[in-house]
């Protein structure tokens, strides 16, 4: 068996923006600036804190980002919105790369936690995710657990972010 590519570059999370990774009608990641993440670097089907897979990502913070004009004005600070967005991206880039098809939606997500914010002040974000199940059935979906931090501190926590993968009838 190949192994599967375990980390990729703002290029390659480009190409699966545009439908190039892994093919028309399956999962995509957004185009900027609805992409959250600048790398992928570490992706696995084993490891995690439940041993069912992980994936790593981060993102560069620049004080020019597009949110940062906006929310607020004079308190500028990351929606903790998006944050959770980057997460449930990447729950869909998962299935995406298990080879599983179809195309990824947001489905839920258990308690969130906001603890910290993502500033101009900030430099580096890096998004984690544990998954606690993958279901292959007539819904394919993952289930797992997330983390922000910021500048290496905590600074959110997701429970049970729920993605699955639809196919066009």
């Amino acid at each position: 068996m190949t192994a599967r590519q375990s980390s990729f570059s703002y290029e390659e999370i480009l190409a699966c923006g545009r439908g190039e990774l892994f093919g028309p009608g399956n999962a995509q990641l957004p185009l900027p600036p609805m992409l959250m993440f600048n790398r992928i670097t570490h992706v696995s089907e084993e490891g995690g804190a439940n041993g069912k897979g992980e994936i790593r990502a981060e993102f560069d913070i620049t004080d020019d980002l597009w949110f940062f004009d906006c929310h607020f004005f004079g308190d500028p600070v990351m929606p903790g919105c998006l944050g959770l967005d980057a997460m449930w991206q990447l729950a869909g880039f998962f299935l995406g790369w298990l080879g599983e098809p179809g195309k990824g939606r947001a489905i839920a997500s258990g308690e969130v936690r906001f603890s910290s914010m993502v500033t101009p002040k900030t430099k580096l974000v890096e998004y984690g995710l544990d998954f606690r199940r993958v279901v292959r059935g007539r819904l394919v979906m993952a289930i797992a657990d997330g983390w922000l931090k910021a500048d290496g501190e905590m600074a959110y926590k997701a429970e049970n972010l729920r993605v699955g993968l639809f196919q066009e009838k």
